[in-house]
């Protein structure tokens, strides 16, 4: 029998101290967690289904490639913008709206093409809508997080929620090449379009506290305003989330490029071919989903003992990607590359808990938004440096700059955790700067 998050967090003392995984028997949070495992499924389906449709259809690397730069750039355009808005409506109704427009606008693709009507332009436009709605959604759903699972959950539900993108690494892409085999690539875009709109009907049944928006809050007023309050906070007036910024931009840098050269590291170092990638590409999913669902299980402690986690975990990877260097063995270079997914994984579900503790809640839209649009930057930046460097110097250099990054933010994290950390936010009605007074409601 499902019971509400509600009831969960209501219930008999034990419930505090029991392991995050029982979560997922909530019907709060057991809906969204089965709703992101179909959707993070559908998303891989969707790029690697889209790529090839792309250069099945115009035989061109160049066009193939403009549709992966659509869907990088509007985290960097319009993150902060979407972080205003999202503080001002409710993020059920705007996470229900998005993944309809998916829907809609994945599954214009394969009908325009059906009637031969799809043309390059209309497509860049469908992946641009595609790109624009899935930059909300993420933030939406990390500050969503905190309005269904309990507090002292927060890092098993982080967890759990990250498990879902692994497992869809895990699977889309194979599930993908299987479905373009048999039936087409547009065809699977079909399939991706149902993942959407089957996470949105699991978003429905959801129950959200949340706070009611802002009276007479439209679409332009007071945006510049809101603007420099989220910039504030991240940057000037709370020093641990300016820090914890600093070290999640650090994170980004390294972990994109190690990513990113791993086929370079295959074919120039291990000398495999792209059966050997694809075990190596599995090996560093395992070890994220392994991590993922392990630290569901832990108990959440304090900030400085999570920081001092996030300490150890990138140390332990930082001389992992550094090893790899001097490995020439496949087989054990899959365990160092599982050991680095492992390590890596800890960071963002424990960070992400952080700072749903430490921010108000009419200030997460922002936060979230400037802490992705800051890690896309960082990534750009991470995967173009190192790309150029293991050209120019060898991947073993770049592997070893890469290792002295991770190292970097584990001695950051581990600084962080020796400094006396701020407070929780606390409960209470925002400022008449942001929000209207008013009680917290439950939506159904």
């Amino acid at each position: 029998m499902l019971i509400s998050s509600e009831d969960k967090t209501m219930g008999a003392p034990q419930a505090a101290k029991s392991r995050g995984w029982d979560l997922l028997t909530t019907k709060d949070f057991g809906l969204l967690f089965a709703g992101q495992t179909v959707s993070q499924i559908g998303d891989s389906l969707n790029k690697v289904a889209l790529l090839w449709f792309v250069y099945e259809l115009t035989g061109s690397a160049m066009k193939m490639a403009m549709v992966g730069l659509l869907q990088t750039l509007p985290p960097l355009l319009f993150g902060p913008l979407i972080g205003v808005y999202l503080d001002r409506f409710r993020k059920k109704p705007v996470m229900i709206v998005v993944d309809l427009v998916r829907t809609l606008a994945v599954l214009l693709i394969p009908l325009l093409y059906l009637f031969d009507a799809l043309t390059l332009e209309r497509l860049y436009v469908l992946v641009f809508i595609t790109a624009v709605v899935s930059t909300i959604f993420g933030p939406a759903l990390a500050s969503a997080v905190p309005l269904i699972a309990p507090k002292d959950r927060l890092i098993a539900a982080n967890a759990l929620m990250q498990s879902t993108t692994n497992v869809g690494l895990l699977v889309g892409p194979a599930a993908s090449g299987i479905g373009i085999a048999l039936i087409g690539a547009q065809n699977v875009l079909y399939v991706d379009a149902a993942t959407f709109l089957l996470s949105a009907l699991c978003l429905v049944p959801i129950r959200m506290r949340e706070t009611p928006p802002p009276a007479g809050a439209g679409w332009t007023t007071g945006i510049g305003r809101d603007l420099l309050a989220g910039f504030r906070f991240v940057f000037v007036e709370h020093k641990t989330v300016f820090l914890l910024m600093v070290t999640a931009t650090l994170y980004s840098l390294g972990i994109s490029a190690f990513v990113f050269l791993l086929p370079v590291f295959a074919k120039d170092v291990l000398d495999v071919g792209p059966i050997q990638l694809g075990w190596l590409w599995s090996s560093l999913g395992i070890g994220m989903l392994i991590a993922s669902l392990g630290l569901a299980t832990i108990r959440q402690g304090d900030v400085s003992q999570r920081l001092r986690l996030i300490s150890a975990a990138l140390a332990v990877g930082g001389l992992c990607v550094g090893g790899l260097g001097f490995l020439q063995a496949p087989l054990a270079a899959g365990a160092m590359i599982a050991l680095i997914g492992g390590s890596t994984a800890l960071f963002t579900p424990l960070v992400w808990a952080m700072l749903q503790e430490l921010t108000p809640a009419h200030l997460l839209g922002r936060v979230f938004t400037s802490f992705a649009t800051g890690g896309m930057a960082s990534s750009m930046a991470g995967m173009a440096g190192f790309g150029w460097a293991a050209d120019a110097i060898g991947p073993g250099a770049s592997l070893g700059g890469i290792s002295l990054i991770l190292l970097l933010t584990a001695v950051a994290a581990g600084l962080m955790s020796r400094a006396r950390p701020h407070p929780p936010a606390p409960v209470r009605a925002a400022s008449p700067a942001y929000y209207s007074a008013g009680p917290a409601i439950v939506h159904s």
